[in-house]
């Protein structure tokens, strides 16, 4: 399945980003010499050929106009139609209140009578309104048929799109300590969220796994140190490749065999050899498409901060180590695989390259749907320091009447929250800079009114549509259709009302704002159940069967706080008593409750999830039989090292010197910046 592109010329421009990268890049303009390497050639200028119905290259303008609207999407925060409110005197004697409840949400313009909207993200720029159109692709291949009139019931179950053929192996390429697993990682968390099967395979897991059978095994422990990783020793380099090879092979059958859509190859990769090796395994099934995701990063600050984090986090590789000792071992790492670096410039590849995680993004041959879809994630992500606030509007009247859907007004209670609000959000981010997004149903922007901060309204986070039980009660819904009430318990995620919507169809629908939070920085959102619990889904990596069970109470804010291989959770009840409107998951379901996710039992009729944020060094891996008696003492041609004129000394990204980089660690030692707990909370 193809995104649809836009129109386009044969005198279409072509943005400067969708140029071929690297220094032969530059021939294109310069009157350079070509490179005399005879491994490295120019990257050619692609040929895009028009998509057919089974999903070809993308249209270079749609990825043009990813790039062109960044900065005008940041621009678009200060919408004009978009205002700030301010908080004006909220006691019962104001005129704008009777019996202590505002008779309207305060503006600080007197000509306003509401809170402003801005459009509907998807309709603010061509790139957007493309991808609205291939999610409403996605929407319509998972509607259920639409039942006849003389059958009983009001809706239907959806089912999950058939990305059966989605086959994608996405390899990592970059130097230790610049983000690729945290790439590997966000990847993974989004496209799962979407419901495609993705699984990471890290060789760093692997290798540490076969060290520990080993180990149990009575064969010793084995040197990981930096001697392990450098280029110079054939013993060494060939443990290596053959690592790699394994990890991609697992890879590959995982996805043959086991329904996966995208499985990301955690590694450095920073050879050509080693991505020749990969291209030509991946060619071998015609089925499977590659790209190459590769990490720079030049920030030496961003650098040592990663660097403190893998000596700091439990390792086993620094295990018995002082930080002094994993320091050294882990730069002389580092070092081992400068030399030999090679930044992508091979011809003809698909690959995004990425300048500290989203400062810049660079593609090439991005092609089909998938990929695009991947690269346009990319673009949006930033290492920023942010929280994502989550609350729900104020109990509203329908609340208190067990009533769903509609657009009530907020009750008294409800309107004591939004008044006591500002003060909770002002403890945690003082005068930090925040933006407040509402939906654009009452209860939401009346409990967003109090705050002084700028507000923007959002169609796409409106309550999940109920249909023709809109403004009805559970009880009601039960009597009236009992076998719909039953058919959305046995699968509420994918039970869909008639004329309404799913949760299935809710996270279709909040793919944009996803991508609009990756960009922000503090963001709060006033929203509604079904909305929190879809976007808390996201940010915490839960599953499907989980998500409609969720438990986000009234009158509580929760702050998300993105960190290196997670997110962290923090709830903050406020004293106003309000209904509670979690129905829990019932008990016959329970029982299909799924293994090794971030749950605790708490009581019999909620789910309380728990941050997790800790690195896993081992993963989940079967037990190995492979062990070190297998690597040959002899290193065929095959497996020979880069020399002479294909060993990049200096390439692309590596313009971090040593010393900047010492410095940049023992700054952020002296000033706190780098002890464990503040890497843990960057």
């Amino acid at each position: 399945m193809s995104m649809p592109p836009p129109n386009r010329t044969k005198s279409a421009h072509r943005s400067p980003a969708l140029r071929p990268v690297g220094p032969n890049s530059l021939m294109a303009d310069l009157d350079l010499p070509p490179p005399t390497n005879p491994h490295v050639q120019p990257v050619l200028d692609p040929i895009f050929d028009e998509p057919d119905d089974h999903g070809g290259p993308v249209d270079p303008v749609v990825l043009a106009a990813a790039m062109s609207n960044l900065n005008m999407l940041q621009k678009q925060r200060s919408n004009p139609h978009s205002a700030s409110s301010s908080p004006v005197d909220s006691g019962p004697s104001s005129p704008n209140f009777q019996n202590g409840i505002p008779l309207a949400p305060p503006m600080s313009s007197g000509n306003s009578s509401s809170v402003p909207g801005t459009p509907h993200f998807g309709a603010q720029t061509e790139l957007l309104k493309a991808l609205d159109e291939s999610t409403k692709v996605i929407r319509q291949n998972s509607k259920a048929p639409t039942r006849a009139p003389s059958v009983s019931g009001i809706g239907a179950v959806v089912e999950k799109p058939d990305y059966s053929e989605a086959k994608i192996v996405v390899a990592m390429v970059g130097l230790p300590a610049r983000g690729k697993s945290y790439l590997s990682n966000k990847l993974m968390r989004y496209l799962r969220w979407l419901e495609y099967n993705v699984e990471v395979f890290n060789v760093g897991q692997l290798r540490r796994t076969k060290a520990r059978h080993e180990q149990e095994a009575g064969k010793g422990k084995a040197d990981h140190s930096a001697k392990f990783f450098s280029h110079s020793d054939p013993k060494a380099n060939a443990a290596r490749e053959q690592l790699a090879e394994e990890s991609l092979e697992m890879l590959i059958t995982w996805l043959k065999a086991e329904g996966g859509n995208v499985g990301i190859m955690d590694a450095t990769n920073t050879t050509i050899e080693r991505r020749d090796k990969i291209r030509q395994r991946v060619a071998r099934d015609p089925n499977l498409q590659l790209l190459f995701l590769e990490s720079v990063c030049t920030d030496p600050a961003v650098i040592a901060a990663n660097v403190a984090l893998k000596v700091q986090s439990g390792d086993p590789d620094y295990a018995g180590m002082s930080r002094e000792e994993a320091e050294r071992d882990f730069l002389s790492r580092i070092a081992q695989y400068e030399r030999v670096y090679q930044s992508i410039e091979e011809p003809g590849i698909s690959f995004c390259r990425i300048f500290n995680v989203g400062q810049r993004v660079f593609m090439n041959l991005i092609q089909g749907y998938l990929q695009s879809r991947i690269a346009f994630y990319l673009m949006n992500l930033h290492l920023k320091p942010r929280s994502i606030y989550l609350s729900r509007h104020g109990e509203s009247i329908y609340n208190v009447e067990g009533k769903i859907g509609g657009d009530s007004d907020l009750s008294e209670r409800g309107w004591q929250y939004a008044r006591a609000l500002p003060n909770l959000i002002k403890d945690n981010i003082g005068d930090g800079p925040l933006e407040v997004w509402t939906s654009t149903l009452q209860r939401t922007m009346q409990t967003g009114s109090f705050l002084p901060f700028e507000k923007k309204t959002w169609k796409s986070l409106d309550e999940l549509d109920a249909g023709v039980c809109d403004g009805m009660t559970y009880e009601e819904i039960e009597e009236k259709y009992p076998e719909d009430f039953i058919s959305r318990d046995e699968d509420k995620f994918n039970y869909r009302y008639r004329g309404g919507e799913s949760y299935r169809d809710v996270v279709v629908r909040l793919e944009p704002v996803i991508m609009e939070l990756e960009r922000q920085e503090n963001i709060l959102i006033i929203g509604h159940q079904a909305i929190l619990r879809c976007l808390y889904a996201y940010f915490l990596a839960l599953p499907q069967d989980q998500l409609p069970y969720i438990k986000i109470p009234l009158h509580t804010l929760i702050k998300i706080t993105p960190m290196a291989y997670g997110c962290d959770e923090k709830r903050y009840p406020l004293p106003i008593q309000a209904v509670d409107t979690h129905r829990p998951k019932p008990l016959r379901q329970r029982k299909n409750t799924l293994e090794n996710t971030p749950i605790l039992s708490a009581e019999p009729d909620e789910l309380v999830f728990q941050s997790t944020t800790a690195r896993d060094y081992f993963g989940h891996l079967p037990p190995l039989s492979v062990g070190t008696e297998q690597v040959q003492e002899d290193v065929s041609a095959d497996t020979k090292l880069p020399t002479g004129g294909m060993i990049k000394t200096h390439g692309l990204g590596l313009a971090v010197e040593p010393g900047a980089l010492k410095e940049a660690l023992e700054r952020g030692q002296e000033t706190g910046e780098l002890t464990p707990r503040a890497i843990a909370e960057r």
